[in-house]
């Protein structure tokens, strides 16, 4: 039988919350006066972290909840959030009994706007049932709808994805070049993810290749150093003769490039 909480006139209950970075970092604060461990995290004690009230539904209607803190805990910093370190990362919320460590989650959901003014953020939280609010139903279009090597595309990513070694970076055009990479031009469209120096974990897409250069979709606010790993791979521009005559995967090409569009309505019959 699960917990009644807050049934007794007092109780060791304290509020935690969980925040599952993007770049593989996991974060866990609490409210209680020390650090507790459970789920294999250590949630540390953040007084200064405020849970606003958690609005839960019975329908199809998203959960609503804020989170407010201090940026002077070591764990969470203007650079991060300027970097987009917290951007989209998964964030759970509940409550867990200091004592015994029971626990139950009361929220999940992904870290939508985050705002930062006089050494303090504010972040307003997105529920999982958001998504039921999104239209499945696909719409044409002449290009692939599938991410590549995502579902649909059903390639395997491994085949198109290398390291890549940094010999030279741009800060300011965001460019850099990889050493020994033979053919930057399949990158174009493609994604970088940093393995090594101060941007680890974080990625960015390639939206244009000059001559060795891949230039990012991001700024590069703190420069890696020459010899940082990077992982690489291959972009895709989603026309169907680029599936067919490069990737041999037009089975399963997700597009309608042959439908006729409203432009045919305006065109003369003819003999």
């Amino acid at each position: 039988m699960s917990r009644v909480w807050f049934a007794q006139p007092l109780e060791t209950v304290a509020t935690w919350w969980r925040i599952l970075r993007g770049d593989g970092i996991t974060l866990g604060f609490t409210t209680h006066d020390r650090d507790l461990w459970f789920d294999g995290v250590r949630h540390a004690a953040a007084p200064g972290m405020i849970p606003s009230a958690i609005r839960r539904t019975a329908d199809f209607t998203p959960d609503s909840a804020e989170v407010q803190g201090s940026l002077s805990h070591a764990a969470i910093s203007a650079a991060d959030l300027a970097a987009g370190r917290y951007d989209g990362a998964l964030i759970l919320i509940g409550v867990v009994d200091w004592d015994s460590l029971e626990r139950a989650t009361l929220y999940a959901g992904t870290l939508g706007e985050i705002s930062e003014e006089d050494g303090a953020f504010a972040a307003s939280l997105i529920s999982h049932k958001a998504a039921l609010l999104r239209d499945p139903v696909p719409r044409t279009s002449p290009s692939c709808r599938a991410e590549f090597c995502g579902p649909g595309c059903n390639l395997s990513a491994a085949g198109f994805t290398q390291f890549g070694i940094v010999a030279v970076v741009d800060a300011d055009r965001a460019a850099l070049i990889c050493a020994g990479l033979v053919t930057p031009e399949l990158y174009l469209g493609g994604m970088l993810r940093w393995l090594d120096g101060p941007l680890a974990g974080l990625r960015a897409g390639i939206r244009a290749v000059d001559g060795n250069w891949l230039v990012l979709d991001r700024p590069i606010d703190q420069a890696p150093g020459p010899g940082d790993r990077v992982l690489l791979r291959q972009g895709c521009d989603k026309l169907l003769e680029t599936c067919a005559s490069r990737f041999g995967n037009a089975v399963n090409f997700q597009g309608e490039p042959f439908l006729p569009g409203n432009d045919r309505l305006m065109r003369y019959a003819a003999a």
